[in-house]
């Protein structure tokens, strides 16, 4: 694999398979790039691993997800070389936990829906934010168990994501409801929790997350509101930031605006009188292309924002239900 190439597979790696977390597809991309490399020693495949990285973080994709799950990896190559001495063997080792880390990240959604469906109590009133796929993982588990829920959805502007979890819960039968970003004060009365998921959880168990999230979860806290957050262990990261201004520019994802922006909300207007699976078809449709133009306004571009922990009752983990407080511990753990 040549690394002019790697974030075009990336990005068709995301394409083929629209559930599949950026962390997971940068992890695929990376064993693909062990078993085509050159590299003869241990030393230099660490260094074009690192090159690779940080060429994935590029293609604006969550680059936090991908950062986390790059340094796992990175992790797991420093073990293998304490385990083998020969290089093949080392090699051939790290493809084979490459495969295991993809195959246990494929289930981490599936473990966190079994886990904690039980605070989706029947008849409650949900707020979202934007689209995650851990929190429709969630939402799915709660319809096979016949849980009754009305979910109210941001529409999370700049991109509208809000428009294709509403699309995708309909389709589980679920009562959802798309309200504008500025209406979460008012409709924050009548919720019984908010879940929204991340790109990112720092060290001090606090999260960062599509733009938008940090006024819900003060205005949550306001209300007495429980703010839960649903987020894979491979999205931890080794940042401790204490304000937005602490989150560094490279890890910032930036909005273009996209003809699948405008694609996706026509999309999504037309759900009145297309199916919805047609509906839903169309918005992830458009949500894959990559056609951008260019943003004019750097600080306007910027889409994620970094929520304190003080805000976050739980964090839903494959590790379990965590306090934000937990998560150093587990970080430790995973690096240790």
């Amino acid at each position: 694999m040549k690394k002019e190439d790697i974030v075009q597979e990336f990005l068709d790696v995301l394409r083929d398979d629209p559930s599949l977390s950026a962390a997971v597809a940068a992890v695929k991309i990376l064993s693909r790039y062990i078993e085509s490399s050159e590299a003869g020693t241990l030393q230099e495949l660490t260094r074009d691993i690192k090159e690779v990285t940080s060429i994935l973080m590029k293609s604006n994709v969550a680059a936090l997800s991908v950062e986390s799950g790059c340094e796992l990896f990175l992790r797991f190559i420093t073990l293998t070389s304490l385990d083998y001495h020969e290089f093949d063997q080392c090699k051939q080792k790290l493809l084979e936990r490459g495969k295991m880390f993809v195959e246990y990240a494929s289930h981490s959604r599936d473990k966190i829906a079994n886990e904690c469906v039980s605070f989706l109590r029947d008849g409650a009133v949900v707020l979202t934010h934007s689209f995650s796929r851990g929190v429709l993982r969630l939402f799915e588990k709660a319809a096979e168990k016949n849980t009754r829920l009305t979910v109210y959805i941001t529409q999370s502007q700049p991109d509208c994501a809000g428009e294709r979890m509403c699309v995708r819960l309909r389709e589980l039968g679920i009562h959802a409801e798309v309200i504008l970003d500025a209406a979460i004060g008012f409709i924050m009365k009548k919720v019984n929790l908010v879940v929204v998921g991340a790109e990112g959880v720092a060290r001090s168990g606090g999260i960062i997350n599509k733009i938008g999230t940090y006024p819900m979860a003060v205005l949550a806290k306001t209300f007495h509101k429980p703010f839960y957050c649903v987020a894979e262990s491979f999205k931890f990261l080794q940042l401790f930031p204490l304000s937005q201004d602490d989150i560094p520019k490279a890890r910032r994802r930036v909005f273009v605006r996209s003809q699948a922006s405008e694609s996706g909300e026509e999309a999504s207007k037309a759900q009145g009188t297309a199916s919805q699976p047609a509906a839903a078809a169309a918005v992830e449709g458009a949500a894959a292309t990559g056609a951008h133009c260019h943003c004019v306004n750097p600080l306007a571009a910027n889409v994620t924002d970094y929520t304190p922990p003080e805000f976050i009752a739980l964090l839903f983990t494959d590790l379990g239900v965590l306090t934000p407080s937990a998560v150093s511990d587990e970080l430790i753990k995973l690096y240790t």
